[in-house]
């Protein structure tokens, strides 16, 4: 399916951020292993969230859907899965769910997609094993499908903090479930924020977590069913804002918050150093630009879903823009680095691949590009297409993360039509 973006300028009016797949995803998680009944409210609704909604499902839990999601947790007593558990595309749903499935009896297979069978895991599965835990991949490779045998006790372990924070996530959720855990996160710790997150959701839910000099302690704990709301997406709304800042306008975005531990929210930064005037209420944001950017030069280290979004940005600005801390990000959906600099190339854009980001030399025409079967490399793509007009192949990948993106768009005065 294609996406086209007509030129668009002076975009105006209010639109909400879509809910957070991050908190989303470790929201439904940690319901399903409390006990009692959570209501997660204004979960998101995407082929990811459901991804590990289903995943709960397979282990025995009980969720109702509806406006709000109601979990009926399971205490921790998970049930061996009928079958081998898809998970479609979601990278979260498979490193989170891995230690989850140590908490269950006997095997869990856990597969997915063919991009999702490219995803890297034996740091994963090499730190399980001090805690009880076989888990290993079916071809030997380090990749899915994956197995896991249940056994996990709790112990010490170490892990690299250089490839995923969503490894060290993982194993803090099943933690409290065991006699305890200590892990000692080894050498470069990218992605911090994301980490904060899953405590931030954990102490929500009752379980407190501790963390100094490297080493993150969790005791053993219950997690305590209750009413969440689920908080804006400073991901997907990097799209809404980039839009602002690209064509034009004034735009109102609901649902930001000011206190929000996402490490997205550096996206206001970023495009207030490129010429937008942002403004920050206790639960908004106002972006206000003329469109006339200036090229910048940023560490996405602990950031890197922003990197396609940035980029497109770079390619539209005035002048030089260096990304830089993101050698993760060739670890995504697809090599973020690669897919992206190739597509910016495609509309006439010099660009300079790193072994970390890429330099950018602003001037990018019309044209058509291709999504990769990336998500963030479709919607960030759009923004091109608001100044210079732009056709995206198989674009709709979107809903992966955000299912309404056109219409959320649209709102706004972007002019996109999918066929």
């Amino acid at each position: 399916m294609d996406l086209t973006v007509e030129k668009s300028v002076n975009l105006e009016g209010t639109v909400k951020a879509p809910p957070s797949k991050s908190y989303t995803h470790r929201a439904v998680i940690i319901a399903a292993l409390a006990e009692g009944i959570s209501e997660i409210r204004d979960p998101l609704i995407a082929e990811d969230t459901l991804s590990s909604l289903n995943a709960c499902r397979a282990f025995g839990v009980r969720v109702d859907e509806g406006d709000a999601w109601t979990v009926h947790g399971s205490g921790g007593e998970l049930e061996t899965p009928d079958d081998v558990i898809y998970l479609g595309n979601s990278g979260t749903t498979l490193r989170l769910m891995t230690s989850v499935a140590g908490l269950a009896e006997n095997y869990t297979v856990l597969t997915g997609d063919e991009s999702l069978r490219t995803r890297p895991m034996q740091p994963l599965l090499d730190a399980l094993r001090p805690l009880g835990v076989e888990a290993l991949s079916s071809r030997m490779n380090g990749l899915p499908p994956i197995i896991v045998r249940g056994g996990l006790r709790g112990g010490s372990t170490s892990i690299r903090g250089d490839v995923s924070s969503q490894f060290i996530s993982s194993i803090l959720i099943a933690a409290p479930l065991t006699e305890g855990v200590e892990v000692m996160v080894e050498g470069d710790f990218i992605s911090r924020p994301y980490v904060d997150m899953t405590v931030d959701v954990m102490e929500r839910f009752s379980v407190p977590v501790d963390y100094s000099e490297g080493i993150f302690r969790v005791e053993p704990a219950v997690y305590r069913g209750l009413d969440y709301t689920v908080e804006g997406d400073y991901s997907s709304a990097s799209y809404l804002a980039g839009a602002v800042a690209a064509a034009g306008g004034d735009v109102l975005i609901e649902n930001l918050f000011r206190d929000s531990r996402q490490g997205d929210r550096i996206i206001l930064d970023i495009i207030s150093d490129m010429g937008a005037e942002v403004r920050r209420g206790e639960d908004h944001v106002r972006i206000a630009s003329t469109g006339e950017l200036s090229g910048v030069s940023v560490n996405l280290h602990d950031a890197p879903d922003l990197l396609p979004t940035v980029a497109v940005l770079g390619a539209l600005a005035t002048g030089r823009t260096e990304i830089g801390g993101v050698e993760h990000a060739r670890y995504k959906e697809t090599d973020r680095i690669s897919t992206c600099a190739a597509e910016l190339r495609r509309l006439g854009v010099d660009v300079t691949e790193l072994p970390d980001g890429m330099i950018i030399e602003g001037g990018a025409s019309g044209g058509t590009v291709w999504s990769h079967g990336d998500h963030r490399l479709a919607m960030a793509f759009t923004l091109i297409g608001l100044r210079e007009g732009i056709t995206i192949r198989d674009a709709e990948v979107f809903s992966v993360s955000f299912p309404d993106f056109p219409e959320r768009m649209m709102q706004i005065g972007c002019r996109m039509n999918l066929s």
